[in-house]
Order: C-alpha cells, then structure tokens, then sequence
C-alpha cells in the first residue's frame, strides 16, 4: 500500500519540479478558477489529517492546515508532498488494521464512522488520483505537459488504445 501511494505522490512531485510558480498558484482557469496549488495542497491535507490524528486514533478531515505557502509555492509543495512521503514509510503493516475514529463535514453537518488506518489512506490516496485529474484539466489549459501519462488514472479505470 505505501509503495503504490508514494508512487503516485512522486507524480505530484514530478510536476512541481516542472512548472513556475506562476503556473503553480494560477487561478485563471474556469468553470473553478482552482490553481494547481490549491489542489496539491488539499490532498496533501487529507493525508496530514490522518497522521495528524493517528496517535489520537481520532482523525477530523473537516480540520484541514490549508497552509497557503505550499498551494502557492512550488518549493513549498514540494516540501509537504516529502513530509506525507516520510510519514508513511514510519508506518508498519500491522498498523493498517487499527481502528481510528474518522469525522468528515458530509454537507450537512459532521459525521464520525470508525474505519481503519488501512481504508483511510486508501480513501486518501483515491482521493489524490481524483485530484490529479482535475489537475490534469488545468494542466491542460494552461499549456503543460502531463508528468507521465497515468497521472490522474485510477489503475482500474480503462484507457483507449491509441491508434498508430
């Protein structure tokens, strides 16, 4: 599990290490006017939302840092997508099974289930495959080439054979 999700995050990595600032925190592009920055820094929330609150086995996905330095900075984001990085790896198989208590604002309130540390960082790491591809549509407007060409890709989603 720790592998598949650092691969996917050296994605993030790999195209922080691509573009500009400028690219990074630009919020031109609609229907969300959402920067790239933006969207690195709210997946890497949810994951610091689980190690945040893992020792409490209580973790609260409403309670997100929104440190504005990391969805406006390259560096910044680089910086954070490592810090997730070296958290997982401290973690033990064993770990996956514990039960920590989850609360997330659904629309209508808060609402707590309890999952285990395994089906959290699975939610999250889906969660971050989502984001990518909305990343992957301002990437696009904005002139930039995709780091690889799965980024964005749940592995399960079918991909068209491109015709030669």
């Amino acid at each position: 599990m720790i592998a598949a999700i650092d691969k996917n995050l050296q994605r993030g990595i790999k195209l922080l290490e691509a573009i500009s600032d400028e690219q990074y925190s630009d919020t031109s592009i609609p229907p969300y006017y959402s920067s790239i920055g933006a969207n690195m820094r709210h997946i890497l929330d949810v994951f610091a939302c689980i190690f945040d609150g893992l020792n409490r086995k209580c973790v609260d996905f409403s309670d997100r840092e929104r440190n504005q330095l990391a969805e406006q900075k390259t560096e910044s984001g680089i910086a954070y997508f490592n810090e997730v990085i070296e958290q997982l790896y401290c973690l033990e198989a064993e770990d996956f099974d514990t039960i920590i208590s989850v609360t997330d604002d659904l629309g209508t309130g808060k609402v707590t289930a309890n999952y285990t540390l395994g089906s959290a960082l699975i939610q999250a790491h889906s969660h971050a495959i989502h984001h990518f591809a909305s990343i992957g549509f301002i990437i696009n407007q904005l002139g930039i080439e995709l780091p690889d060409a799965d980024f964005g890709y749940n592995p399960t989603t079918p991909k068209k054979e491109l015709v030669k």
